[in-house]
Formats: C-alpha cells, sequence, structure tokens
C-alpha cells in the first residue's frame, strides 16, 4: 500500500486506531491467514528453505519501512572485517528500475537507479561485495559464486523471505516501535511482535517497550562529521553548528522514518525547515522547492547517493549528514560466536 511522506513515513492510521484502521480489519486478518499458510509451507517441507554453504545473518523489520537496517548491517559487516570474517551483502534493492530477477552486482560507482540507493550506500561505506536480487536466496548464491572467499552473508531485509535460510534473525526497532499493533494493510505491522527472533535491537527507551524478541542490544544514534557534498569539506557536527547555525537550513530526508533524522538536527540546535519523501523516493529540483533559498540543505547519505543528476547550482548547497551508531560492547563478541556456532551446521 502506499504510503504518504510525512515525518513517521507512515500514513496516520497506522500509528493510531483510527476509523479507517478498524475498516481496514478484516484485510488484516486475511493477510494473517496468507502469511500464516505460508510459513507452515516451509515448516512442513512443502516449500524449502535453500541454504547458501555459509552462514547467514537476516537484518530485518517486522514493520514496514525502514528503522535504521542500513547503517546496523554497515556497523555489522566493519566489525566482522574487523575480527577476520570476510562478509557479503545481499539486498532486495528496492527503488531499482529493472524488474529483473538476474542478481545485479554492486559497487560503490553503480548507479542507484538500476540497483537501488540502499545496497550502493553499503557498498561505499563498507567495501564489502554486495548483490542485489529479487530472490535473496539466488542472489546469494551468486555472490557466492563471484567472491568465493566471502564466508558470511548479512541480508538487507529479508526476514519475511523465508526461501533464504538463515542461522541468525535481527529484528530493529525505532522509536514508532509496532505503530497501532496491527497487522497491514490496518496497521505496520508485517508480522507478529511475538515472532521468535534471536535478538531485538534498537534504542534503549524502545526496547523496554518490547517483550521476548530474544536478546535485547541498545544502539545508539549520533551525527557524524557533515560533508559538503560538491567540495568534500568536512566539519563536526558542533563546527557545523557553529558556521551555520544563525542560517535558514533546510533538510530533506527520503528514508523510512524522515522524523528520526530531523530530530537527530534539532537536538544539534538547529532550526531546519523540513522536507519528508518516500522511502527510496528520487530526489528532485521539485523535492527541494521551497526550502531557504540561499542556505544549506542537509541530505541523508542515502540520499545524497540519488543527488548526481541535480543542477550544480544545487547540489553547491548540499551537505551530507553522516551517521554515528554505536553498537554495545557485547554485540560483536554474541555474533562472532552465533557465527562460529553456525559453521558447523550442515550448509546444503
Amino acid at each position: 500500500m502506499a504510503q504518504p511522506a510525512g515525518p513517521s513515513g507512515w500514513p496516520d492510521w497506522w500509528l493510531r486506531r483510527s476509523l479507517l484502521s478498524w475498516a481496514l480489519l478484516p484485510l488484516a486478518r486475511v493477510f494473517a491467514l496468507l502469511s500464516a499458510g505460508r510459513r507452515s509451507l516451509y515448516r512442513a517441507g512443502v516449500l524449502r528453505a535453500e541454504r547458501v554453504g555459509v552462514p547467514v545473518v537476516v537484518v530485518g523489520n517486522l514493520t514496514v519501512g525502514g528503522a535504521g537496517k542500513t547503517p546496523l548491517i554497515a556497523e555489522l559487516a566493519r566489525g566482522l572485517q574487523q575480527a577476520g570474517w570476510r562478509p557479503g551483502i545481499v539486498s532486495r534493492g528496492y527503488g531499482r528500475r529493472s524488474a529483473d530477477d538476474t542478481p545485479l552486482r554492486v559497487d560503490a560507482q553503480s548507479d542507484p537507479a538500476e540497483c537501488g540507493d540502499e545496497p550502493v550506500l553499503l557498498a561505499r561505506l563498507t567495501g564489502c561485495p554486495v548483490m542485489v536480487g529479487r530472490r535473496r536466496a539466488q542472489a546469494a548464491l551468486a555472490l557466492r559464486a563471484a567472491w568465493p572467499d566471502v564466508d558470511v552473508i548479512l541480508s538487507d531485509d529479508g526476514l519475511q523471505h523465508l526461501a533464504l535460510a538463515r542461522d541468525i534473525e535481527l529484528v530493529v526497532v525505532d522509536q514508532r516501535l509496532w505503530g497501532n499493533g496491527w497487522l497491514l494493510p490496518a496497521g505496520p505491522l508485517r508480522e507478529s511482535p511475538g515472532r521468535g527472533r534471536d535478538a531485538t535491537l534498537g534504542p534503549e527507551a524502545v526496547l523496554r517497550q518490547v517483550s521476548g524478541g530474544g536478546l535485547h542490544f541498545a544502539l545508539v544514534r549520533s551525527p557524524g562529521d557533515i560533508t559538503h557534498l560538491v567540495s568534500g569539506q568536512t566539519l563536526s557536527a558542533a563546527q557545523f553548528v557553529q558556521r551555520f547555525g544563525a542560517k535558514p537550513l533546510g533538510a530533506v530526508a527520503g528514508i523510512g522514518h524522515p522524523g528520526q533524522f530531523f530530530a537527530m538536527l534539532q537536538a544539534l540546535g538547529l532550526t531546519v525547515q523540513t522536507r519528508a519523501l518516500g522511502d527510496h523516493q528520487p530526489l528532485s529540483t521539485d523535492a527541494l522547492a521551497g526550502l531557504p533559498p540561499d542556505g544549506p540543505i542537509l541530505l541523508t547519505e542515502k540520499d545524497a547517493i540519488k543527488s548526481a543528476h541535480l543542477l550544480p547550482v544545487l547540489r553547491e548547497r548540499l551537505w551530507v549528514v553522516g551517521l554515528r551508531l554505536q553498537l554495545p560492547a557485547d554485540l560483536l563478541p554474541w555474533l562472532h560466536q552465533q557465527l562460529e556456532n553456525a559453521r558447523g551446521l550442515p550448509t546444503s
């Protein structure tokens, strides 16, 4: 279902139980039955999940839209690399033009229109092999064929893509948590919050509201350096505030939860006129219209990926806000041990 852009990234009726969400509840029950039936077919062996020969970690959501999966995968990939692992990343490639099922290799210079914005960002942030494909199991197999030394696969989303066998499931949550608590289309949930998984990750205050969900790992998000898109000049957040804090600023976010980005800027003491786009929505001149005409415009790293086609006069105004994601000290050692355990399991 199409979602109007807003700070939450969700329609209003997904945040509360309105008349519209009540009206859609019968369809949510049909969705629940279909989803349960599909899961039963996998449990019974009628449908088969495919193993790809190395441990697989799926990082996903129980709700529609992003909750911070991409920066988490980037941090996990870097941490695993430092521990001696050779991770590869698979993704659906949302936003790509082609509906072709053939897996597509992605690197730091790939066109986001061809392969999706998040895979290109992950390739740039991590240097890992990245492969996109609508069928993630097929993409993972293609990645291993292209890079035989890869010894762990990180799947960006795909929690509900049961055709890819997995060893570890991580669910990411943010301040919206489960919204109104109902399944699609009456609410934002793709699955029940009680669904089993190995761990749930998100802000500490939100995790206190989550019962069950395996282990809990608290994530701390903060702005990183802020870089001028054209010149590459980089300022710390404090330096940026000192230099531009008195100027009229614009901020644009085409991510799953735009309000989270805007709140991070406001916490710095910046006053910004905001523009929320739909997740994966192309960045256009029209999307930037109406923002303060002379001051800087702040973008997420994901949106900066989609800015190459803009007029030079607009690109000169763009500054890219990095994101620091602080992982708890026990997360990577736990993940390392889980992966070591998974190495001893059957892989075919």
